[in-house]
């Protein structure tokens, strides 16, 4: 659990944008994934296909703002989890642009 005052701020802030995410896609699941010295990643998806992340700057922060939020946490993010992101147009493009000549990354 976050132990400073500043560390609970920043796990309410990020709970409350996870709520927000929640209402906006009729529910929500997640995983949390570690990204090194930046933190750890907060990966949504949402009952509709929709998906985003949110970085915390801890994983006990990460935790902490999924538990107030009431987030259910998925430990692996894995082919049936996966399988409920949408993904359009946009997202093919670039995924396949890296690889084989699309839309460049920059």
């Amino acid at each position: 659990m976050a132990e400073t005052k500043q560390e609970e701020r920043k796990a309410a802030k990020l709970a409350k944008e996870i709520r927000a995410f929640s209402k906006e896609h009729g529910g929500s699941e997640g995983h949390l994934a570690h990204i090194g010295q930046a933190g750890t990643r907060i990966v949504l998806v949402g009952t509709d296909g929709g998906w985003g992340d949110l970085v915390a700057p801890t994983h006990a922060i990460a935790r902490q703002a999924a538990e107030k939020a009431g987030l259910t946490l998925h430990e692996e993010f894995d082919g049936e989890f996966a399988a409920k992101v949408a993904t359009g147009p946009y997202e093919w493009t670039r995924m396949a642009g890296i690889q084989i000549g699309g839309p460049s990354n920059s």
